[in-house]
């Protein structure tokens, strides 16, 4: 019983990071790009230009609002690695991971979100090279996100 429960919850975790995926992406995208540009207008240059200058100097910039945004954008792009990494590896190595990568891709990676199930059986027409059925696309999910929960849940 015990085991069901920890397969169930590797299942849920995975699948529920995978959900947020995109918005994840998306809010560290916007979360750089507004950093930089309220860094240029109240500093007048590039955040990489000021860093050069601060490092060449010898400053610290410990305990200041830029150290704390930084290290909250290098918490997140680490994070997004590691999500990126386990499904590289999985699409790598694993002996069906081209056609779960491309599962994974289109149901939650994709920069668009595709509007339904139909959709996605569709774009995976090319990569898998024939249609599948809606049953066969929700049981390979299913074993997509089970192999990428191992993956990422064993680190």
């Amino acid at each position: 019983m015990k085991n069901n429960t920890a397969i169930d919850n590797k299942l849920h975790n995975t699948k529920l990071l995978l959900r947020k995926d995109r918005d994840i992406v998306w809010s560290l995208e916007v979360s750089v790009q507004r950093m930089k540009s309220d860094f240029d207008s109240e500093y007048g240059s590039s955040i990489e230009d000021y860093l050069d200058t601060i490092y060449l100097a010898g400053a610290e910039l410990s305990g200041t609002s830029l150290e704390y945004h930084a290290q909250c954008i290098d918490r997140s792009h680490k994070m997004i690695k590691l999500v990126n990494e386990a499904i590289e590896l999985l699409r790598s190595k694993h002996k069906y991971g081209e056609t779960y990568y491309w599962i994974l891709y289109y149901t939650y990676l994709s920069p668009q979100k595709l509007e339904n199930v139909e959709e996605v059986i569709t774009a995976l027409i090319p990569h898998l090279k024939r249609l599948i059925s809606k049953r066969t696309y929700f049981s390979k999910s299913n074993d997509a996100i089970g192999e990428l929960g191992t993956i990422l849940w064993a680190y």
